[in-house]
């Protein structure tokens, strides 16, 4: 399945499909070959991982049951139902709000979490005259990018702008591309801004090389930043001055590397290559070095084989991946993971968990009565003071007024 990212059309359903998608990966991946000489892999004994799966009856990690031992909540937002919401610091929340019309089909407000002040800062596309829908949004204090699209037409456009708090300055149109090229994916990180520009699997493209792109919002002056000699396997991942992306390795045959680069300077500050042929759905950068997610089984890799969120158990400082400690969190996975004081921060199945991978200890951020079936959703990204949920509700109590609306909460550790 495709997991695309065309929330505009479908609202929450689209946070649903993907749960319910990562629910049910059965894929078991068959294909061995030996690696090539030219590229050093990841390689992880099963000895070597602590695997934590919270549907397990029996398991090494405690159950912390009163989580307000371990976090605060910081603040509390309310949205129309069908929000989507994303945050990779600790300042502002983006968010994709539906409208109750057919034009414009949605909206783009902030929440400023330190203040708990929200503001709708893009009521229509900037193209909207023209056929176009906002598709896609990310924030950080100083800046936004977002991605519009007309789907009839198969146009895309990327836009950046400077924030000043709730004010959003001039647009600046970074990039477009036709319906030979895939919709950018897209991350904020610092002042920058950064999209993925792949073609279409099907189109006249296809052969083409894929690029990451960067811009600087406020000026919307926009470069290459990195090529990839095939297609990229995930959505860039942000942090608060850094973004993960994993292109094709310079070598033959299909290896993906995790790629962490420096907002500012576009460097690579780290890399790691996952075995020929393993297919990551996400990747990350937290705490103790790289994160990768995968929502199929293979038969091959020995530990890190399973479906599941992999993150190494202790800091990895010298690049040594494959002499790390690893630890997995065992369920399907729907979301991107983050870190939150020294928390491994993952999505399960109705709830967002925090893992202690010192003490084996991990606790569950609970939905609210009325929530749809995938439960409270992680918003956040990177390694934050803050985690950002949310949660679409709609609960009809037999006694008392029905609610429809989505939650946002900023939860920060007890210190």
């Amino acid at each position: 399945m495709l997991l695309t990212r065309r929330h505009f059309l479908f609202g929450a359903a689209g946070v649903a499909a993907l749960a319910a998608a990562g629910g049910a990966a059965t894929v078991v991946i068959k294909q061995r070959e030996e690696a090539a000489n030219d590229v050093t892999v990841l390689e992880v004994p099963a000895s070597s991982v602590t695997t934590l799966n919270t549907a397990d009856t029996e398991s090494s990690f405690t159950l912390i049951e009163d989580t307000a031992s371990r976090m605060n909540l910081a603040a509390r937002f309310e949205l129309p139902y069908g929000s989507l919401v994303w945050a990779s610091g600790d300042d502002v929340a983006a968010c994709l709000v539906p409208t109750d019309q057919g034009s414009p089909l949605a909206q783009v407000a902030l929440l400023l979490l330190g203040s708990g002040n929200q503001a709708t800062v893009l009521e229509q596309a900037v193209g909207q005259d023209e056929g176009f829908d906002i598709y896609d949004v990310r924030a950080t204090e100083t800046g936004m990018v977002w991605t519009e699209a007309d789907i009839l037409d198969g146009i895309w456009r990327v836009y950046t702008a400077r924030l000043d708090g709730a004010t959003l300055g001039e647009p600046h149109l970074v990039d477009e591309g036709d319906n030979q090229w895939e919709t950018p994916t897209i991350a904020a990180a610092g002042s920058h801004a950064f999209w993925q520009v792949m073609p279409r699997l099907d189109g006249d493209s296809s052969a083409e090389d894929s690029l990451v792109k960067r811009a600087t919002m406020a000026s919307g002056a926009t470069e290459t930043v990195y090529t990839s000699h095939g297609r990229l396997c995930t959505p860039p991942y942000a942090l608060d001055d850094s973004v993960v992306i994993t292109p094709r390795a310079e070598t033959s045959g299909t290896y993906y590397q995790l790629t962490h680069l420096d907002a500012a300077s576009g460097n690579v500050l780290d890399t790691m290559v996952l075995p020929r042929s393993m297919r990551p759905l996400e990747a990350g950068y937290g705490d103790n070095g790289f994160s990768f997610s995968f929502d199929a089984w293979y038969t091959y890799g020995d530990g890190i084989a399973n479906i599941g969120t992999y993150t190494p158990a202790s800091r990895v400082t010298d690049g040594n991946y494959s002499g790390a400690p690893w630890f997995s969190f065992g369920l399907a996975p729907t979301a991107p993971p983050a870190w939150c004081g020294g928390y491994f921060i993952v999505k399960s199945k109705r709830t967002v968990c925090g893992i202690d991978l010192d003490t084996s200890e991990y606790f569950a951020l609970q939905p609210e009565n009325g929530s749809d079936d995938y439960g409270e959703y992680l918003a956040s990204t990177g390694s934050n003071n803050l985690v950002v949920t949310y949660a679409n509700i709609d609960d009809k109590p037999i006694d008392g007024e029905p609610k429809k609306y989505c939650l946002v909460r900023a939860w920060s550790p007890v210190s």
